[in-house]
């Protein structure tokens, strides 16, 4: 931290109670209260591109496709509370979220042993989850082939006609132990075999090259570092 900040802002602090002095007192305000929040000054709100834009897009596939209901494998909190003020949302997770919110249930459930029937799934979403299965990092077993096992399940779930949401990180073929696997378009498409991809989407790793492009290239998509693929498929039949 810069060592000019603490003074900067203790003699800001000062100078608000100056100021608060001219008005009626309608907080308490002591300086033993205080909670400095110094590097918020910046010209421009910072963001995590990955986190804003695939819940964005999923959001919007489903505010286009208003299914009867939506069920999610342990994508973002912020994307099933969110949805689910418009469409009823089932979301399960390793460890459960106890969010009690109308038209949201929450419950337990292990990607790769999903608790549903085969082909029963008409809305499916499991977003930036799979690159992490097998790693150790959330409590799960070690297990190098845990990701295939979990897009196994997905596969095993949907209904014919189903559409399955799928986001995960994107660019060259990697694995960051404990925390993801990055996958290349192909690898994805190629597990996914049983499906019909029918829309790609694309968070780059620079703003330079685009924000969320719809219906980027698979050469766009591999040159990237640590992209962020959102891949919709649909289970034909």
């Amino acid at each position: 931290m810069n060592p000019l900040k603490p003074l900067q802002f203790r003699s800001e602090f000062n100078a608000f109670v100056r100021h608060a002095q001219d008005f009626e007192p309608r907080f308490a305000l002591d300086w033993s209260d205080r909670w400095p929040c110094m590097d918020d000054k910046t010209a421009t709100t910072d963001f995590d591109r990955h986190y804003i834009y695939h819940p964005a897009w999923a959001a919007r596939v489903l505010a286009e496709t208003r299914p009867a209901e939506h069920i999610d494998i342990s994508s973002s909190l912020h994307f099933v509370t969110l949805t689910s003020a418009f469409v009823p949302v089932r979301f399960y997770d390793y460890r459960p979220a106890t969010i009690q919110l109308e038209n949201l249930a929450c419950d337990r459930a292990d990607l790769t042993a999903l608790p549903f029937e085969d082909g029963s799934v008409a809305s499916l979403s499991c977003m930036h989850v799979v690159e992490h299965v097998g790693l150790g990092r959330y409590g799960d077993p070690v297990d190098y082939d845990g990701d295939l096992k979990a897009m196994a399940e997905l596969q095993r779930v949907l209904a014919p006609g189903g559409t399955l949401l799928f986001v995960v990180p994107t660019g060259g073929a990697r694995i960051q132990y404990n925390a993801h696997r990055i996958y290349s378009y192909r690898q994805v498409v190629d597990h996914f075999a049983g499906l019909s991809l029918v829309e790609f989407a694309l968070i780059p790793d620079s703003a330079e090259t685009g924000e969320l492009i719809r219906g980027a290239s698979e050469a766009l998509a591999d040159a990237q570092k640590y992209g962020c693929g959102c891949y919709r498929f649909i289970k034909e039949g």
